[in-house]
């Protein structure tokens, strides 16, 4: 969808006319509009990176290492240098690791394409030059070629290290034509995101103490600037020194102007999920309406600004309804961004309920499917939903994303964080949100737990005789080796894995034993997270036009190009793709805009 404002308007026309670069009125379907100017004699920098996230550190150490010289600018305080990899639990998706082989998963490339693409639901043109999934699939085939080749030996040599035990995220549980990982593929990085950041930002920071790479804070890119078609630098906006934290909000008083130049400009801002009103213009029609109450886990500054700055500049943005948020979100008890919310990853156990006290039918069970839970959620005409568990799986099946959340894996502590998850003692993380959470309901028996539930939503929704029916019906299938309950056969299947029976699924059992006990009712929220779709780029991370060509000096990578290709991984993500998408499409960037510059 092209901008409301008229592409010949110039960039301080519009500046004129709103008195601000982030008003309102200027936004579009993603962002607001931006025009281009001839540029100057100047030249700057070899390569300017917008954004210093992970795609933004891996593409510019790949500059800096073939000895160009680079400006890496960002919105934002140093202290917030990594940008969401930071908060990030650092997992990686990787096709037959070491890994997983010593825990006798038998993975492959093949196995894994089929996965992908099943789970992709690539529908736009993937044969069509000009569809919006073209190149799209054809970073994802790239991709896995990166992940089941040289991806763990290239992280492995940066000193980059995994927790032994493979995680199981996104089973799918439906037909083994349909989404999901057919095998556990998900590594938990020793370090978490800061874990996987760690290696690129020593390489810049070391390539600027040698004069190679120049940090540039609080530049506000507020326009691309371009001559003859060609993309030669950018425009902006200085804003005020900010001492705020990694994460919280930082001022957007503007102190002064700028322009740079360059022959090459990379574009790695990340994408809207921080941005509701966007998140909200953006809904996919599939789903309905959007939510009235979304809870935020990421911070403000992801503010999807770049995307219709580039589109502005001729970039084409394509996929733009397609985004990955979760379905199990709880209010932070201690936030740090405005809305901040925490993701649940949970495994197999715990009972998901409706609004209404309808339990989910499939694949509503906790790690099977986020896009298609997302989907019952939304049908339910509410905007959140309830997990009903108990103490004992609580202990041993919750883990919460986020490096705050993992204090032993971000500290790089393996025997304590594999203590924490073999002792079954409540880790402290998660004893916090059950203590201080707003979403948490803790009851001795089931009458209580449903008035807190009714209480915490405000409403008289739930009916304790209902809620106790589905929930007998499910615990007696325990009993019974020949169940015809789903989400019972998973927990048996993923007993079977001794990765999970070892450290993420708790015996099979009944939920209103009293021995489990007590009973834990939490409201999941939707929780925006990431951005899917994105500037259509080639394998080489250049950013295309209209017409399918490339734009001459500008690439895109990691989320502001959907991954890679304006939309990797189609309509759904396998986990473990988000990080590793920012390192390939980075590097590609990285390594063919050094290569443009030679």
């Amino acid at each position: 969808m092209s901008s409301p404002l008229d592409r010949d308007v110039s960039r301080r026309g519009l500046l004129t006319r709103t008195g601000a670069i982030a008003a309102g009125t200027a936004l579009s379907t993603f962002g607001f509009a931006s025009s281009a100017h001839a540029a100057g004699p100047r030249v700057d920098a070899d390569a300017i990176v917008v954004g210093a996230g992970l795609a933004g550190l891996v593409a510019t150490s790949e500059l800096a290492a073939a000895g160009r010289r680079v400006l890496l600018l960002d919105q934002e305080p140093e202290a917030s240098l990594g940008g969401q990899a930071f908060w990030s639990l650092g997992g990686l998706f990787f096709i037959d690791s070491d890994e997983q082989r010593t825990a006798g998963i038998k993975d492959s490339l093949d196995l894994a394409r089929a996965d992908w693409f099943n789970n992709a639901g690539f529908d736009r043109g993937v044969d069509d030059p000009l569809g919006e999934d073209y190149w799209a699939a054809r970073w994802a085939e790239a991709y896995l070629q990166f992940a089941a080749g040289e991806k763990r030996r290239w992280l492995h040599g940066l000193g980059v290290r995994w927790v032994p035990i493979v995680g199981w995220a996104e089973r799918g549980g439906q037909f083994a034509d349909g989404p999901g990982n057919s095998v556990p593929r998900f590594h938990l990085t020793l370090g978490t995101g800061p874990g996987v950041m760690e290696p690129f930002e020593k390489k810049v920071r070391e390539s600027a103490a040698g004069g190679r790479v120049t940090f540039k804070f609080r530049h506000q890119v507020d326009a691309l600037i371009s001559a003859n078609g060609a993309v030669t630098g950018v425009r902006g906006s200085l804003l005020e020194p900010s001492g705020a934290a990694r994460g919280t909000p930082s001022s957007r008083t503007k102190i002064g102007e700028f322009e740079l130049y360059a022959p090459v400009v990379i574009v790695t801002s990340g994408g809207i999920g921080g941005n509701q009103e966007l998140v909200r213009r953006n809904w996919p029609a599939r789903l309905g309406n959007p939510p009235s109450r979304l809870i935020t886990g990421v911070p403000a500054h992801v503010d999807g600004r770049m995307l219709a700055i580039s589109e502005m500049a001729g970039a084409r943005l394509v996929n733009r309804d397609r985004m990955w948020h979760y379905t199990e979100g709880m209010t932070n008890h201690t936030p740090i961004w405005p809305g901040h919310g925490i993701r649940v990853l949970a495994a197999p156990s715990s009972l998901w309920f409706d609004a209404t006290g309808r339990r989910l039918p499939n694949p509503g069970v906790p790690s099977y499917d986020t896009l298609g839970t997302l989907e019952l959620i939304m049908k339910s005409g509410h905007d959140y939903s309830w997990f009903v568990l108990n103490k004992k799986i609580i202990d041993k099946e919750f883990v919460l994303s986020g490096s705050e959340q993992n204090p032993e894996l971000t500290r790089k502590d393996l025997l304590a964080y594999l203590a924490s998850r073999l002792l079954n003692d409540t880790p402290p993380p998660v004893k916090a949100f059950m203590d201080k959470g707003e979403d948490f309901v803790i009851a001795g028996d089931l009458p209580a737990l449903v008035a807190g539930m009714n209480k915490l939503a405000g409403n008289n929704l739930l009916d304790v005789e209902t809620l106790r029916r589905q929930i007998v019906v499910r615990d007696q299938q325990v009993d019974n080796p020949f169940t015809k309950d789903l989400q019972i056969m998973g927990i048996r299947n993923s007993l079977d894995y001794v990765g999970d029976s070892l450290a993420r699924t708790v015996p099979l059992h009944k939920i209103l034993a009293p021995s489990a006990g007590p009973l834990i009712a939490i409201r999941m929220n939707i929780l925006t997270r990431k951005t899917l779709g994105g500037l259509q780029t080639d394998l080489s991370g250049r950013v295309l036009n209209s017409a399918g060509q490339p734009i001459t000096g500008l690439y895109a990578a990691g989320e502001v190009a959907g991954f890679g290709g304006g939309g990797v991984h189609g309509y759904r993500a396998l986990e473990g793709t988000f990080l590793g998408g920012c390192l390939f499409s980075g590097r590609q960037a990285g390594r063919a805009a050094a290569q443009a510059t030679a």
